[in-house]
């Protein structure tokens, strides 16, 4: 009897086998191509803005002051190049040092705020109303206490906005921890900063990359705004205004176009940091 049973169970295992091998080739060029997917459609959808971009300003004979053409553009960035790297090395460095200032200032309050209920109540409404400080205000103040020649006051403004989203991530990925857990440390008799260090701060991983990560473009805007109010002309910013005042309007949407890029690099670097720490951690990849 056990013979026939064999064979059936061979003879069904082949097709079964057969089916699944075939639903994995099938899909593994499916992902592959949404894989592409998300990189193509972007990028076309961007050469057709830029295409209907140069034919409404060819075709309408839009001023320059309203918008350049992209060539006029294009001609600029690559005649700017050199000045554009180098503007851009210092508007990004002071993002860079705002973005870690404020990270490491943002999760330290984060902590203290969960292991104190009382200084949680007097952080959180301080740190939500620096959230609605505008940039147009603090810069001046800043370089009127620091001076004009140096980049403490744009770093401190770029400190000033990352504090809010990663403050605000790391709290509630603080407070998100399992009963389990919690009853486990009350049953060790875990002292309040054990508890911190292998309860909150773990389970709290995913929420503070979160914070990074919002954190980062607004770093770098708030970097290039406070070059608008004054201080050193060695920034992104402060070449947009210039060359706007000088009605080089190309040469300042050239700058702009910098900006972008920077923004968007910062961006992909948060997101990639998001995606290294969260990548072996349970519900990492959701």
């Amino acid at each position: 009897m056990s013979a026939p049973v064999e064979g059936t169970t061979a003879a069904t295992a082949a097709p079964a086998a057969t089916a699944a091998g075939g639903v994995g080739a099938v899909a593994g060029p499916g992902r592959r191509f949404r894989g592409a997917s998300v990189v193509i459609a972007p990028v076309v959808f961007g050469i057709a803005v830029l295409v209907v971009w140069q034919l409404v300003v060819t075709v309408g004979g839009l001023p320059a002051f309203l918008l350049p053409a992209p060539t006029a553009i294009a001609a600029q960035i690559g005649a700017q190049l050199p000045v554009i790297l180098e503007t851009a090395a210092v508007t990004g460095g002071n993002a860079l040092v705002g973005l870690v200032l404020g990270f490491v200032l943002g999760v330290l309050l984060a902590i203290l705020a969960a292991g104190v209920r009382v200084v949680s109540d007097l952080l959180t409404p301080v740190v939500l109303a620096a959230s609605a400080i505008p940039i147009v205000a603090l810069a001046p103040v800043f370089t009127t206490m620091f001076g004009s020649t140096t980049e403490i006051p744009r770093r401190l403004v770029v400190m000033v906005v990352v504090v809010v989203p990663v403050y605000v991530s790391t709290a509630r990925g603080l407070r998100q921890v399992r009963p389990v857990h919690d009853e486990l440390m009350v049953a060790l008799a875990a002292t309040r900063r054990q508890y911190t260090r292998f309860v909150r701060l773990p389970g709290a991983i995913p929420y503070v990359m979160t914070g990074l990560r919002l954190a980062a473009p607004a770093a770098v805007i708030a970097a290039i705004v406070a070059e608008y109010f004054g201080g050193l002309q060695n920034g992104l910013g402060s070449r947009i205004s210039s060359a706007a005042a000088n009605t080089a309007y190309a040469r300042a949407w050239a700058f702009v176009a910098a900006s972008i890029v920077l923004g968007l690099l910062f961006f992909l670097a948060g997101l990639l940091a998001e995606r290294l720490v969260t990548r072996n951690r349970p519900g990492g990849g959701s």
